[in-house]
């Protein structure tokens, strides 16, 4: 029953992120020439490139031991 309490508004926020995306994208077609595209799309996959490789790093680090504590103690 809790757990209705958790996903019953994160539920109907999502539906109302949907609906105002799709309204939106939907008073913008015909708008957007086709460079506006091409922009669109180089954001994404540079977004993309940009997340995965500052991943990438946390998790070389990490293996690595580069965010160990200098004294050698855990948290």
């Amino acid at each position: 029953m809790k757990a209705l309490y958790i996903l019953v508004p994160l539920f109907a926020l999502l539906v109302g992120a949907l609906w105002f995306a799709v309204s939106m994208w939907e008073g913008l077609v015909g708008d957007v020439p086709l460079y506006g595209w091409f922009a669109i799309g180089g954001g994404v996959l540079f977004s993309l490139a940009l997340g995965g490789g500052l991943m990438t790093l946390m998790f070389y680090s990490e293996r690595h031991g580069y965010d160990d504590n200098a004294d050698g103690r855990s948290h």
